[in-house]
């Protein structure tokens, strides 16, 4: 039997991204994650707690990739797939223990999902276990304004019980793992979105690891 406050909670988060705000931070984010993991037309990838499927419809539509997402809440799956840009499968499963066999994909992302993943490491290790070539990972810094504005005390909203990272942390958490070339960026300085949001973004350098959204990219070992 379908929830319908989990449905209209999955409606309410998508609609998000077609604010003029959530459409800012969600293109800012998929054209930095997209650029640093380099998938091509025909490869595959994997998006681990895909949520309503919003990143994974661009990767589909953009990249061209062939595309699965995955997540736990089965009325946020139901959204996905019948939103999907071109039929993209969305099944259900947790990070922590992935259905898929070993190596099963060219790559995979967890877009601030791991950051709601009571044992991340577990979900790093099925990560890494399922890709062939390349790993990415949006999580939310600690290092940035928006932590400050909505990440203290617990969290607020949305954020509540996400945890932050730091770019030390995330080196830290990648370094035991069959993985090379880390490397780290950071985009959404100022998340308020307006034009001076807009106006830093242009100028300062995603190496410059202060924003909201923190990226971590590494290739995997053969």
């Amino acid at each position: 039997m379908s929830d319908p406050d989990a449905a209209a909670s999955a409606e309410r988060y998508d609609a998000w991204y077609r604010t003029p705000r959530g459409c800012w931070i969600g293109e800012t984010e998929y054209r930095l994650l997209a650029g640093a993991l380099g998938a091509r037309p025909g490869e595959t990838v994997l998006d681990v707690g895909c949520g309503t499927g919003y990143f994974t419809r661009l990767f589909a539509e953009r990249a061209r990739a062939r595309i699965v997402g995955l997540d736990p809440d089965l009325a946020w799956l139901r959204y996905a797939r019948a939103h999907a840009h071109a039929g993209e499968p969305c099944v259900g499963g947790r990070a922590e223990r992935l259905p898929f066999a070993d190596r099963a994909f060219d790559y995979a992302v967890a877009v601030t999902s791991l950051c709601f993943v009571p044992d991340q490491d577990a979900a790093l290790r099925e990560l890494v276990r399922v890709t062939r070539k390349r790993i990415a990972l949006g999580l939310l810094n600690r290092r940035s304004l928006l932590y400050l504005q909505k990440g203290r005390g617990g969290g607020k909203g949305a954020y509540r019980g996400a945890h932050w990272h730091t770019p030390a942390e995330i080196r830290a958490q990648l370094a035991p793992l069959p993985l090379h070339d880390v490397r780290l960026a950071a985009a959404v300085f100022l998340p308020g979105g307006g034009r001076v949001a807009r106006w830093v973004e242009e100028r300062l350098p995603p190496s410059w690891l202060a924003g909201a959204f923190l990226l971590a990219v590494a290739d995997v070992a053969a």
